[in-house]
């Protein structure tokens, strides 16, 4: 089955065509900047070259139809047919606890969810839009971030604030990077041979947003993300977690409205805002190893952050067989992996140096034989779990006699 997953934000489309019997991708590319004077679009079919072109791109809508007739009408068409469409859904909050044939019923519970998720979920059901408008012949199937941690018991999601503000507004924790989670985890398994269902995982997915699970059985029962992606690790423009008494002082010693402050937290702090100078931490360590003192002070920040939610997740699941580091950072900066995990060593944690400076953007374990605790790191595929749960709950609907 050849599926279209498609990940929107709100000023832009990403997008990948997969094989998803021989794992394969077809097609991948973006459009950016959607709403403004100029869009940017790139795209690339199999191996062929990247195609970068401005456009006017005013919404949703006309980038996937610029996508679309890039793909099959182009100098390098694509030589297959769309047979379903995967979305991201970034917040399904108590509705799903797995993938989805989107409907109108689908659709209202992803508008339900605008306030727990107003910058992500508005965007993504305007994705789902235009493509159920450009193919209108294919089912169209919601995958959630949230749906791997609908697993977490009830006194790792609950919040100590009065519970009828859970009951009314549903104030609770769900976690993100669900997909990627699920997809380390599952590789894991295979590569470390661990059994799923005696097994105690901790999953690090750190890129430009953040997140840590705690994975007992398969199934997830705790995670660093909250109500929304701004809590838990420091990340490249958020704050993380931080005394909720900052907001009040924010507002009252720096006049700022809730809304400036909200835009602070999401995009003016993190990485950027501790260093002043970037979010990448590529270059902040370059920066660090020029002696740019705040760059350095980041960095230090970031790695000790999420030292400590290793350690705490050690003690939530009793210990860990791995701990398993994917995306961005967690893949491909052996110098970050190797500071989170220095001192470790009487958790059990004993890291190989010269497999973890090997490992950058491969499989591969990174800890000593001799660790008690295993450690990974493993790139992560979260558009291909889309991919595979599309084509199970679309072979589904074909089967069904109601379809």
């Amino acid at each position: 089955m050849i599926v279209l997953v498609i990940n929107c934000g709100s000023s832009s489309l990403k997008f990948d065509v997969l094989d998803v019997e021989a794992q394969q991708t077809l097609a991948e590319g973006q459009v950016e900047r959607i709403g403004a004077v100029s869009s940017l679009a790139s795209v690339r079919v199999g191996d062929g070259k990247k195609q970068r072109k401005a456009l006017q791109a005013a919404d949703h809508g006309e980038a996937l139809r610029f996508v679309m007739k890039t793909l099959f009408e182009g100098d390098e068409k694509l030589d297959a047919t769309i047979d379903a469409v995967g979305h991201r859904v970034v917040h399904g909050g108590e509705h799903f606890a797995d993938s989805v044939l989107i409907d109108d019923e689908v659709v209202e519970a992803i508008r339900d969810a605008f306030d727990l998720a107003p910058l992500h979920n508005p965007a993504n059901l305007r994705g789902i839009q235009a493509a159920q408008a450009a193919l209108p012949d294919v089912p169209h199937v919601a995958v959630f971030d949230t749906a791997f941690h609908q697993t977490l018991p009830e006194h790792a999601y609950l919040y100590a604030i009065p519970n009828r503000l859970y009951r009314r507004h549903k104030i609770r924790r769900y976690g993100f990077h669900g997909t990627s989670h699920y997809y380390v985890s599952r590789e894991l398994y295979k590569l470390a041979d661990l059994d799923k269902r005696s097994s105690r995982v901790i999953s690090a997915h750190l890129g430009n947003g953040c997140s840590l699970a705690a994975i007992r059985d398969g199934r997830s029962v705790d995670t660093s993300m909250g109500m929304t992606p701004l809590a838990g690790l420091v990340m490249g423009t958020r704050s993380g977690s931080i005394d909720p008494s900052i907001v009040f002082d924010l507002v009252e010693k720096e006049e700022l409205t809730l809304a400036e402050v909200h835009t602070l937290l999401n995009k003016y702090s993190g990485l950027l805002g501790l260093s002043g100078y970037a979010a990448d931490m590529r270059d902040l360590l370059a920066e660090a190893d020029d002696g740019d003192v705040r760059c350095r002070q980041a960095v230090d920040v970031f790695c000790y952050r999420v030292k400590g939610y290793i350690g705490q997740y050690l003690a939530a699941l009793g210990g860990a067989d791995a701990v398993v580091f994917t995306a961005g950072i967690g893949q491909n900066s052996p110098r970050i992996r190797a500071q989170i995990c220095a001192g470790l060593e009487g958790l059990g944690i004993e890291m190989d140096a010269a497999r973890n400076e090997a490992a950058s953007g491969t499989a591969a374990k990174i800890s000593t034989d001799a660790s008690a605790v295993q450690v990974w790191a493993i790139p992560t595929n979260e558009e291909l779990v889309i991919a595979i749960d599309t084509q199970k709950i679309a072979q589904a609907r074909a089967q069904s006699p109601y379809a």
